[in-house]
């Protein structure tokens, strides 16, 4: 089974418990570095078939972020770290999106329509905000106001991974790291990667704050004053298990070691 396959069969297992959209894993971690992943499923939910998809589109980068959750899993493990992460697919509701924005629910993803999301009445949406958007936020909301209560947490990192050919333009970044005005850690962690001669960085690339990808880190960061980061990895490099060890390995020494000056 491959790694993929054994996260979709935990997302419908979880499911079928009547599990919560969010799942904690590791939260006794002792780092302070809290983990989020937003996209880390693309499990649907019975209720939405598959939203007029077909499996390939639903295995594709539209459904989920493929490779991030095995990153933040081995980051999670490496740092002793807290990890919150979605057993629900993007497609249904964007939890790194404000419930407002445009592309919350969306009905074009890159190139490919959805048709189980057009023409969404209002009912329909709040019902996805209540079933998915506000559950996720709120057990987020409460694990981190617990852990800085306990003076436990001091930065919130964001775990995504970005397809290498965006509506037909070729990306040439291995990673991008997302900041907002508070640049420290993304500074401490760029001079980490650097060492690498080799790797091709992007700041603020492929995405930015302007993008409205920062919402996650706007809302459990930024408005409790811990520093945000969000790091995007090119999904091609972290399709296997050996990928996403390969980049928990690299990345956690990075993670800790800026830490620490923050």
């Amino acid at each position: 089974m491959t790694h993929a396959s054994r996260m979709d069969a935990d997302a419908r297992s979880a499911a079928q418990a009547g599990e919560p959209v969010a799942r904690v894993e590791n939260a006794q971690g002792r780092s302070p570095v809290l983990l989020i992943c937003e996209h880390a499923s693309r499990h649907l939910p019975s209720r939405y078939g598959m939203l007029g998809l077909g499996p390939a589109e639903l295995e594709s980068h539209i459904a989920w972020d493929p490779g991030a959750l095995g990153v933040a899993r081995g980051l999670s493990r490496l740092l002793d770290a807290p990890l919150v992460h979605a057993t629900v697919s993007r497609l249904v509701l964007d939890l790194n999106r404000a419930p407002s924005a445009p592309d919350s629910i969306t009905a074009l993803s890159e190139r490919t329509t959805v048709p189980g999301n057009l023409d969404l009445d209002p009912t329909e949406r709040a019902r996805r905000v209540a079933e998915v958007y506000e559950p996720f936020h709120r057990a987020v909301d409460e694990f981190a106001e617990a852990r800085k209560a306990a003076g436990q947490v001091t930065a919130v990192v964001s775990i995504h991974s970005f397809t290498p050919v965006y509506k037909g333009v070729q990306r040439p970044w291995e990673i991008g790291l997302i900041f907002d005005e508070d640049a420290r850690y993304a500074r401490n962690v760029e001079a980490g990667l650097k060492r690498d001669p080799a790797l091709t960085i992007g700041m603020n690339e492929p995405y930015s704050p302007a993008d409205r990808v920062f919402h996650t880190l706007d809302r459990h960061a930024v408005r409790r004053g811990l520093v945000p980061l969000m790091i995007e990895i090119r999904n091609d490099l972290i399709r296997t298990e050996d990928g996403q060890a390969s980049w928990s390995n690299r990345l956690a020494p990075l993670l800790r070691e800026g830490a620490q000056t923050l």
